[in-house]
């Protein structure tokens, strides 16, 4: 491992899992677990379970599970080194540097951040070279960005040559991997190195940390791609970054803006709009939304007024819906052209067009998200027909069924009958109806995978399903009861990895039987870092029945016995294995498994 064994187990031992939990979200106490809102999925009923005595967590809703470590690691989207070190600091312990692993990984981050620092110096330096002019011309003629705000979001230029920032940093000590590794260059068919960003007006991406972790860019001429990002790397995900958080972190302002392009951001701070942020040229995902809730409890959207834009919004109202997030939509007016014709405009256009003042106004003018759905349900009929009309009605009453709160539901339907003009008794009844529809197919979704008790028992993942669903039970059943007390090993002579059926499952039984050899703590917690995130999570779901310490002898033998006769029913290559099979059918007589 990176991180010595005996430290991880050290820090997993002061360690209790839900107070680190207990530090993100409210958990109740519930029989003999906590219990509280999935951080890593939107609920409304609680699903998330933390068992103090084994010191794991499991959501029963989306399947993620694993240890303190792991949680950290999920919830603040860090890596295994960087959960520790977090969690060691929390404990007011040192991480030991003797590590090689784990000082080679960190010395890696360390040089890449280093390296995109220096980066981001260098392409700011090119404004002032004739190299970076027309980028310097853009930002201060076409974007309208002022010199203050210009320095204050790193703006740069990367040079049209090949090799001008991979020469600027040689100089600097920085060799061609060093580039390749942050993304700053590409390898090329000869073996050679060639700059990624060339004639691109560049955007330092800065974390909440303040460090540089990539760049996006927008290009200068009619090349493509038009925006270019860092490629994905341990410190750069695009599905977790939200630009312009470093300051909206910071914001007087009681919401978050969310746009979608990196200068709408820029023009909007420098409006005096400061809580604006953008996702990285991807939709809006479930790590973004996580983000939000930690910084805000508001979110206006404010995306272009194209049907691209329409279609991102009604995407975003979709995934917020079962956040914690109030949630409003701005909608951008479209701009007629001097010849008449109305065309879409952005954040950053209609802050030029109009002023900071008229987005204020739009501010205060902004639509819940259930007015935002039925205003463009209703966009899409005309209403002075009957025909359209009961169109209408049905496609409003959808959203209207989908509203929670019966208030809500009272409140639109009656907006509803007053645009189509028939009474809310008639939409409420609609209503009603679709919420009946909609509760008897979700019964009928959970009668159908009641049937199939198979589907229960398997992992989500298809590379970790049972091939063997009986033995594999058993198997969860031996690490269940080998979790209580490692002493139980001492039950299993003749029961090794090898009789097991499902992979994952053995080789958690190893490694906990190796570590019981060894004297180290048999807990969950010292599988983490030896699993994939996948693996934890099964692993979490396998363990989650609960074991009496009064019958787990019993159990154990019974768990023994079904695995090695279901490992002997597939191993039959001769008679003396049938014999052996023979033996075992007769002691299983009388056996409850």
């Amino acid at each position: 491992m990176a991180i010595p064994e005996s430290f991880l187990d050290d820090l997993n031992g002061r360690l209790n899992i839900v107070d680190v939990v207990s530090a993100y979200l409210p958990l109740n106490k519930k029989g003999g677990s906590y219990w509280g809102l999935c951080p890593f999925h939107h609920e409304k009923t609680p699903s998330f379970s933390v068992n103090e005595p084994r010191q794991i967590f499991h959501c029963f809703g989306c399947g993620k599970g694993g240890g303190a470590i792991r949680f950290v690691m999920e919830v603040d989207s860090l890596s295994f080194p960087e959960a520790v070190r977090k969690l060691a600091e929390r404990e007011g312990m040192q991480v030991p540097d003797d590590s090689p692993g784990d000082g080679a990984w960190r010395e890696k981050r360390r040089r890449v951040l280093e390296l995109n620092r220096e980066a981001a110096r260098f392409y700011r330096s090119m404004l002032d070279d004739p190299r970076g002019a027309a980028v310097a011309a853009y930002i201060r003629d076409k974007r309208r960005i002022s010199p203050k705000f210009s320095a204050r979001f790193g703006l740069g230029a990367a040079p049209e040559g090949w090799n001008s920032l991979i020469t600027a940093m040689r100089d600097k000590g920085y060799d061609k991997a060093d580039l390749i590794d942050a993304g700053l260059a590409v390898a090329g068919k000869n073996g050679g190195v060639y700059d990624k960003y060339r004639n691109r007006l560049m955007l330092p991406v800065i974390d909440t940390r303040g460090d540089v972790i990539g760049f996006t860019s927008r290009v200068m001429d009619d090349s493509t791609p038009k925006y270019l990002n860092t490629p994905e790397t341990a410190i750069f995900k695009k599905r977790s970054i939200l630009y312009g958080l470093n300051y909206a972190k910071k914001a007087k302002r009681p919401n978050f803006i969310l746009v979608e392009g990196n200068i709408d951001v820029i023009t909007l701070h420098q409006a005096g709009f400061d809580n604006t942020v953008a996702t990285m040229g991807t939709a809006l995902t479930e790590e973004h939304v996580r983000l939000l809730e930690r910084y805000t409890k508001e979110l206006v959207l404010c995306y272009d007024n194209d049907d691209a834009g329409e279609d991102a919004t009604q995407r975003a109202i979709a995934l917020l819906k079962k956040s914690e997030l109030s949630v409003k939509v701005l909608r951008l007016p479209r701009r007629r052209t001097a010849e008449g014709e109305l065309v879409k405009q952005d954040a950053d256009d209609f802050i030029k067009n109009h002023g900071p003042g008229a987005f204020e106004d739009l501010m205060d003018q902004s639509a819940n998200s259930a007015e935002y759905r039925l205003s463009a349900v209703q966009g899409q009929f005309d209403l002075s027909r009957d025909d359209q009309r009961a169109q209408y009605l049905l496609a409003a009453a959808e959203v209207v069924a989908g509203l929670p709160s019966p208030v809500e539901r009272e409140i639109y339907a009656g907006r509803c009958a007053e645009a189509a003009r028939v009474s809310k008794e008639a939409v409420l009844q609609e209503v009603e109806r679709l919420r009946k529809k909609q509760r008897w197919q979700a019964r009928k979704r959970e009668e159908r995978q009641s049937l199939v008790p198979t589907r229960q028992l398997q992992p989500k993942s298809r590379e970790l399903r049972y091939t063997n669903v009986r033995s594999a039970r058993a198997e969860e059943g031996v690490l269940r009861v080998v979790l209580l007390d490692g002493e139980f090993f001492r039950e299993l002579d003749g029961l090794t990895p090898e009789h097991f059926s499902s992979p994952l499952l053995g080789r958690a039984f190893a490694l906990l039987r190796e570590r019981w050899r060894a004297g180290k703590s048999v807990a969950f917690a010292a599988l983490e870092g030896q699993f994939t995130p996948e693996e934890m999570d099964q692993l979490s779901a396998a363990v989650q029945e609960p074991q009496p310490r009064n019958t787990a002898g019993a159990a154990l033998e019974d768990y023994k016995r079904v695995i090695l006769l279901e490992h002997s029913r597939t191993d039959i290559s001769d008679e003396k294995d049938l014999d052996d099979l023979k033996q075992v059918l007769k002691q299983k007589k009388g056996f409850g498994g």
